[in-house]
């Protein structure tokens, strides 16, 4: 069983699930106390009267056996009786990001509550081969560190459990929808020959493999849950191997040559063939009745009352009250009419996309060649560190020559760099772009530590906030606010670019330093200083003095302060930005320019969103101009 989400609601799931299996082995009356399911969920968790009211009673109100099995299942959550008698004989828990450390020791806590025996509580993944040790520490729990090789888990075993063909079907068994859910996920290389500082990969798979077959496993996919769409391949430095023709081929081999076309099966029918076969009761029950509602809402008519009736009729139009019984039983009713409308067409385009990028340094024209070969889209080519740029623009360059059009690319920063080495590379990115006419999405990634050092105060590896030793917190702050504004990429077109980071490194360090809110709200605080605005603001309040607020007023006085203040109070005031610590500007300090410039970066975090406040009301005026309204409706459309 998989889940992803709060345990606590899981537990939940779990002992209504017993409730209605005893209220069902017990009742007399036939009654089925699945179609109630929601009904006991929300009681056990609430706890509030009310919703016994909605089962089913006689005059008296519900028998004293029923009300008794209700009654002990709430009782069983709420006195944490379930933590003295734990259900399961064997828990995993896996961990991601060594920043999601809090998170992770509080999952790990619970989870020793969910198992028998604690010595069966397995935890491994990326932060628990990293930091096993502190894992350990923090939760008395010895680690899986690395691959799970074969004896991993139970002794004896000799299934490689690393080779196996992913369990799709556990994707069903929860509500969190993951993107790429219709794409077969492999390795065919594994671990990398580089040794960066910044990485991880040397910890988790310290020894290079240079070739990982991959047809057979994705047939076996294809046969248990059906093809999917696209091949996402997580290998972090395939360009390294020896085998890059032979991955090439069994790439094409596979399905995914250059042009391939995908043809979308049957869905619901490979989830009711599961389904019956017993495969995962679990994930198809959920998989099953999830295609049914979504076919539901397609339709219209005559066609939507047919499959209204069935949903009805077997008390699947909740998922909480549907049954594996009930839903096999209306897919016989309704599956000639799914048929008919399921049309695959001609297909749609798939893609091969090696999601951890490949290596610049080793791109030749050869190798560009074979990955021409392949329904490659995008092409993801790191691009760390501003020393490399000879070599990644090679790449591009050769890329392109051999057909390649659509690239991503990765971008670190806070690490060893320097703020501006950032806009240089996006530069570089946005000229490729115009010069080669083709699309490079660029997606910064901050750094943050894997592991403690001796010249951290704190572990900074636990949390975000790690700063580099180039960067400051305020410049931080003002990347990721650009980049919330264009939904973490930047991508072709030079216009955007200037405008999302400037034209050249003044604006940009200008941007760096600009107050948040006037960063995230760009547009309305530069239309602040516009002969609109002090009309707005005089039709408003009688007069113009709230057009102060404006990026341009902010940027005067910033400069006035940097040239008139004496160089240990401009130095503080440097020093209060880049920390980005604004509070009690005014006990902080006396010089009335300079708390007036630091009060452009307090005061207009919560006006501009608090009705009543004179910046609401002037970002009220701004969206309602007509130039404003058409350039949002165009942004809809």
């Amino acid at each position: 069983m998989f889940y992803k989400g709060d345990l606590k609601a899981f537990v939940i799931e779990r002992i209504v699930d017993h409730l209605v299996e005893n209220l069902n082995a017990n009742d007399v009356n036939g009654t089925n106390w699945h179609i109630y399911k929601d009904i006991l969920t929300d009681y056990v968790k609430t706890r509030k009267r009310l919703h016994l009211e909605k089962l089913p009673q006689d005059e008296t109100g519900l028998n004293m056996l029923q009300f008794q099995y209700v009654e002990d299942a709430k009782d069983f959550f709420w006195k944490g009786t379930w933590e003295q008698e734990p259900e399961w004989d064997w828990v995993g828990v896996t961990t991601l990001f060594t920043f999601y450390w809090d998170k992770t020791i509080e999952t790990i806590n619970f989870a020793k509550k969910l198992v028998k025996d604690q010595k069966n509580l397995m935890v491994g993944g990326v932060l628990a081969s990293i930091q096993p040790k502190e894992i350990e520490e923090a939760t008395g729990i010895k680690p899986h560190v690395g691959i799970l090789r074969p004896g991993g888990i139970h002794e004896g075993d000799c299934q490689n459990i690393d080779e196996l063909e992913l369990d799709y079907s556990i994707l069903d068994e929860i509500d969190y929808h993951y993107q790429m859910d219709n794409a077969y996920y492999r390795y065919t290389t594994r671990g990398c020959i580089r040794h960066c500082k910044f990485c991880a990969v040397p910890t988790l798979e310290p020894i290079y493999q240079t070739f990982i077959p991959l047809k057979a496993r994705l047939q076996r996919v294809d046969e248990l849950y059906g093809p999917q769409k696209d091949l996402l391949l997580m290998d972090n430095n395939v360009l390294a191997s020896k085998d890059f023709p032979r991955i090439i081929q069994e790439i094409v081999d596979c399905g995914f040559q250059r042009g391939a076309l995908f043809k979308q099966p049957n869905r619901l029918e490979i989830s009711v063939r599961n389904l019956r076969n017993s495969i995962n009761d679990r994930a198809y029950i959920r998989k099953t009745w999830k295609l049914i509602d979504e076919f539901y809402d397609s339709l219209k008519g005559e066609e939507s009352y047919k499959v209204y009736c069935i949903r009805e009729k077997y008390h699947i139009d909740k998922f909480l009250t549907s049954t594996k019984d009930n839903l096999l039983a209306a897919y016989e009713e309704l599956k000639d009419l799914y048929t008919k409308h399921h049309k695959p067409g001609k297909g749609v385009q798939r893609y091969v996309d090696f999601n951890q990028g490949v290596d610049a340094r080793l791109f030749t024209p050869e190798k560009v060649e074979l990955l021409s070969r392949i329904a490659i889209r995008p092409l993801r080519i790191a691009f760390d560190d501003l020393k490399t740029e000879k070599k990644y623009c090679e790449a591009i360059r050769m890329s392109v020559a051999g057909g390649l059009k659509d690239f991503s690319n990765y971008l670190l920063y806070n690490f060893e760099d320097h703020p501006e080495d950032l806009y240089l590379r996006l530069r570089i990115n946005v000229d490729l772009c115009d010069e080669l006419q083709v699309s490079i999405y660029s997606f910064p990634m901050k750094y943050h530590p894997i592991r403690k050092t001796d010249e951290m105060d704190q572990d900074y590896s636990h949390n975000r906030d790690y700063i580099g030793k180039h960067w400051n917190r305020k410049y931080i702050r003002a990347v990721q606010a650009v980049l919330n504004s264009t939904k973490g990429k930047i991508g072709k077109g030079t216009p955007f670019f200037e405008k999302a980071f400037g034209r050249n490194l003044d604006e940009y360090f200008k941007l760096l330093e600009m107050p948040e809110t006037m960063i995230i709200y760009r547009l309305f605080f530069e239309w602040m200083s516009s002969d609109a605005a002090h009309a707005a603001a005089i039709d408003l309040f009688g007069n113009d003095l709230i057009c102060e607020s404006s990026t341009d007023s902010w940027w005067q006085l910033y400069n006035h302060c940097k040239e008139t203040l004496s160089p240990e109070i401009w130095e503080r005031v440097n020093d209060t930005i880049h920390r980005n610590d604004f509070e009690d500007i005014d006990g902080r300090f006396l010089n009335v320019e300079a708390r007036r410039l630091l009060s452009y970066y307090s005061n207009y975090r919560k006006d501009i969103v608090e009705k009543d406040t004179d910046l609401f009301m002037m970002k009220k005026k701004y969206d309602e101009a007509p130039t404003i309204v058409a350039k949002l409706h165009n942004r809809k459309k």
